[in-house]
């Protein structure tokens, strides 16, 4: 990060000095919808981001909220960034303007120097926010202030352009160049647009498979990269300049992969750092994307599959986890793609109707370490763990030992689906390939599963493993023991039931941060040592009796 930003700052000793305006000169509205109840939770102090909570409060005596103690260096570059306007500004009162300015002028004095606040793409994204909000927080404000704002804003801009092209792996980099092109517009600096729409292109390329899936493999991260995609469409026209014509490819493709991710309510699947986005927020960023058709059954360099059949809809990860890159020293901040993968190869989710049926556990990406890496476990994911140990190797800047070769196959015959995968995570430590088959029959009434754990070396015996089926808050959950199987109740009323074969079936407690906290129940079928598979199925029954469901 120093070297980074050390030759960031020979690149702006060439540049002739910025001539700061007394007022951005176009007007542009950030276009996503804010939260009150976390704005109203601003007013008392309190910054929410992905799953965690800290003081961020611009009271000289409180000092917290912009340096290393303030919390982790993913909610702190949240912080530093500024995208919480929105939500101040959903509140719609005076006081939540006054608030907005108080943390301006706070980060001004105590966190712009920072060494996570200049980080390329916590920078840009707090250019954006600064001018997509101009006229909430600063239009009307005293002139100092204002003055005091955009000088700032264009030092940080002149920083950004400076990184191009960007260092981040990951959705940063578009963040990088969307503030750098917003920073050009407001500031009316042809040098810095040219500069960032030469590497426009290339970033497309980096940032999206083919297919249209993000790099990252987050259906979170391809909902934000999506709204960056919008977001430098419309400065772009904005400014008179037509975009490359690869944008407009890359947009259609990524709002149809952010379909694929969509269960029946609406929201996303919850892999890799997801959590639940209402289906609101998905609704309002597809239209204006303009991303048209059906959802697709697979993104094949992505890797992900959507088996559907009646009401019943399966998303798979089928995939190796995306590339890594080492942390940046001097912030703290992962720069690989991996930055939020979780150790889920092979999980699945499984709505009916807008019924949530079989979920992973959520996501905290921005917790303390034990915390966000609880979510990230296996054990976390509805797929198999073995001997107890993670498919990836967890570390705080992404993974380690990981997934190297991951196969899937897909088959279709008279509307019934087909999907046979394999994972090699657990190659190294045990010499095991877990594989999996799922079947979803043409009506979407049952769903079987087939997992087995194939020893490379012959005649070696696999480590007992344990296949967890992580349910929906809204699901209730009774354990039949006579018969090894557990009988589920939809919200709905719509009655399913899960048997096994060649495992002990148990019921057990689970937590769910799709958002809010919430107790949920797994199904857990649990081998001994020496047995290498296990076959299950899920399919739908009778309208399931009210005491038997709360057994």
């Amino acid at each position: 990060m120093r070297d980074i930003i050390r030759g960031t700052r020979r690149f702006i000793s060439g540049l002739r000095p910025v001539k700061v305006p007394d007022a951005p000169a176009r007007a542009f509205r950030d276009l996503w919808p804010g939260d009150a109840n976390r704005g109203a939770r601003l007013l008392r102090g309190e910054f929410e981001h992905l799953g965690t909570t800290h003081r961020l409060d611009p009271a000289p005596e409180a000092a917290s909220g912009w340096d290393d103690r303030a919390g982790p260096a993913t909610w702190r570059a949240a912080a530093h960034g500024f995208a919480w306007l929105r939500d101040l500004r959903a509140l719609g009162t005076d006081a939540a303007r006054t608030r907005a300015r108080d943390l301006a002028e706070d980060w001004l004095g105590r966190g712009a120097e920072e060494e996570l606040a200049q980080a390329p793409d916590v920078a840009a994204a707090r250019v954006s926010a600064w001018l997509g909000h101009w006229d909430f927080v600063a239009a009307t404000a005293e002139d100092g202030f204002r003055k005091r704002l955009l000088v700032r804003l264009a030092q940080d801009a002149r920083g950004v352009v400076a990184s191009l092209p960007a260092e981040a792996m990951h959705r940063g980099a578009l963040v990088t160049l969307k503030g750098a092109i917003a920073a050009a517009v407001a500031l009316e600096e042809e040098a810095w647009m040219t500069r960032a729409l030469r590497f426009l292109p290339g970033e497309l390329e980096r940032q999206f498979h083919p297919d249209g899936g993000h790099v990252e493999r987050s259906p979170a991260q391809q909902l934000l990269a999506m709204q960056d995609l919008i977001e430098i469409r419309n400065l772009l026209h904005g400014a008179g300049i037509s975009p490359p014509a690869l944008l407009a490819t890359v947009l259609e493709r990524a709002g149809q992969a952010l379909r694929l991710y969509r269960h029946g309510d609406g929201g996303l699947a919850q892999f890799n750092g997801t959590r639940e986005e209402g289906a609101g927020l998905v609704d309002l960023v597809l239209t204006q994307g303009q991303a048209r058709g059906r959802a697709p059954m697979l993104l094949e360099e992505t890797g992900f599959h959507r088996l559907q059949a009646g009401r019943t809809l399966v998303i798979a990860d089928a995939a190796a986890p995306p590339p890594a890159r080492a942390r940046d020293a001097g912030t703290g901040l992962p720069r690989g793609a991996d930055r939020y993968a979780h150790a889920g190869t092979l999980s699945f989710e499984m709505s009916v109707g807008r019924d949530r049926l079989v979920v992973n556990c959520g996501a905290a990406p921005g917790a303390e370490g034990a915390w966000r890496d609880a979510l990230r476990a296996t054990a976390a994911h509805s797929t198999l763990i073995l001997a107890d140990t993670n498919s990836s190797e967890l570390k705080e800047d992404g993974l380690g030992r990981r997934p190297e070769r991951v196969e899937q196959e897909r088959h279709e015959a008279n509307g019934a689906q087909w999907l046979e995968s394999s994972h090699d995570g657990w190659r190294k430590p045990f010499g095991a390939v877990h594989r999996r088959r799922l079947y979803l029959a043409e009506t979407g009434d049952d769903l079987r599963g087939e997992d087995i754990i194939e020893m490379l070396e012959q005649g070696a015996k696999p480590p007992s493993f344990v296949l967890r089926f992580h349910l929906h808050p809204g699901v209730t959950a009774s354990l039949q023991e006579e018969d090894q199987a557990v009988l589920l109740r939809l919200p709905s009323g719509q009655g399913w039931r899960l048997r096994a074969k060649g495992a002990a079936v148990s019921l057990e407690e689970s937590l769910y941060l799709g958002g809010e906290q919430r107790r949920n129940s797994q199904i857990v079928l649990t081998t001994e040592a020496g047995q290498d598979t296990v076959q299950w199925a899920l399919g739908r029954v009778a309208a399931v009796p009210g005491e038997a469901a709360e057994a």
